[in-house]
């Protein structure tokens, strides 16, 4: 299978390449590096596994006759993502997620024998539903949608991957959408709640106290390489065709606070929790249904919270707390 990987680059792209790799594909990555870094992981995987990487700006459309006709499979995960870019830049992230979606669809037209694109959207698509008529948790993929207040600059995002849903649905191309919940793990850049819990630890950044924002809202996480054995799973699922899941977790439901516990544990440290006040915009609570992504992927998600915040702690502590490697941005 020869498969392309918008902002392949990327936290999702690089594991989802380090799989699909692994099993023998052939993979090329396409990334303007707005984000993803040139790391040694990543270098690793070109040496290694014959990873091509494509530098490119998907904003541009003359992208679209660079690439060649004769892929199986496109992950699209090009996006702007991020609080602070959400915050700061709500009229970029709406336009030019927008037209990443475009670019990316129209390169699937061109495809010869194309199997499915599968497209990133987020649980972000589940906040307006949740601000004016509320949720039933767990959040199932059939609950209608609702837009958030046009205004606040956090809707952008969430219209933005509506919006990249809608393109894809009136596309013509064969297309999975996947809605992921709140993923983690190693080289997903600092600009994270669980990377950032685990620095601000290590490095007793407050003088023996941990801050943490919207303590007591409550989450479900889903370690990368269980996220990743999903996404792939419903590639190879006929059926997921013309379909949207939810990625993550249904259990368990911690509370951030309960985090930052896990954090304190595995870190080793002796801090005292500060909880600072909720986030703005952060909702209270989110837990997507399951049911349908493991009845059609015949797989359920392995690692455990405690475990996985091992893992991405021991990733962090030797390569960027104590170590030169580079972060995501």
């Amino acid at each position: 299978m020869k498969i392309l990987i918008t902002g392949g680059a990327g936290f999702i792209g690089y594991h989802l390449t380090r799989k699909l790799t692994a099993e023998g594909h052939k993979v090329v990555i396409v990334d303007d590096f707005s984000r993803g870094v040139k790391d040694s992981f990543l270098k690793e995987l070109q040496q290694d596994y014959d990873v091509e990487l494509k530098s490119g700006n998907l904003l541009d459309t003359a992208i679209v006759d660079e690439i060649e006709s004769d892929y199986d499979y496109i992950y699209h995960l090009a996006a702007i993502i991020g609080v602070q870019n959400v915050l700061n830049r709500s009229y970029d992230v709406l336009a030019n997620n927008v037209i990443l979606t475009i670019n990316a669809i129209d390169i699937a037209k061109k495809q010869e024998h194309l199997k499915r694109i599968l497209f990133a959207s987020t649980s972000e698509v589940y906040a307006g539903t949740l601000s004016y008529h509320g949720l039933e948790f767990p959040t199932t993929e059939d609950t209608p949608l609702t837009v958030s207040d046009l205004k606040h600059p956090r809707t952008s995002y969430m219209l933005s991957k509506i919006y990249g849903e809608a393109l894809l649905r009136q596309s013509n191309v064969p297309y999975t959408i996947f809605r992921p919940h709140n993923f983690y793990g190693p080289r997903m850049g600092m600009s994270h709640v669980i990377p950032e819990l685990l620095r601000k630890a290590y490095n007793d950044e407050n003088d023996g106290k941990l801050p943490i924002f919207s303590a007591d809202h409550k989450r479900t996480f889903c370690y990368i390489d269980d996220a990743v054995e999903l996404i792939t799973r419903l590639a190879a699922c006929e059926d997921a065709e013309g379909q949207e899941f939810n990625i993550g977790n249904e259990k368990p439901e911690v509370t951030m606070r309960e985090v930052g516990e896990i954090v304190i544990e595995v870190t080793g440290d002796i801090l005292e929790i500060v909880e600072l006040p909720p986030s703005p915009g952060s909702p209270e609570r989110r837990c997507p249904s399951m049911k349908k992504t493991i009845s059609y992927t015949e797989y359920e998600p392995k690692m455990s919270l405690k475990d996985g915040i091992k893992k991405t702690f021991e990733w962090y502590k030797s390569n960027i707390f104590e170590g030169d490697e580079v972060c995501e941005k």
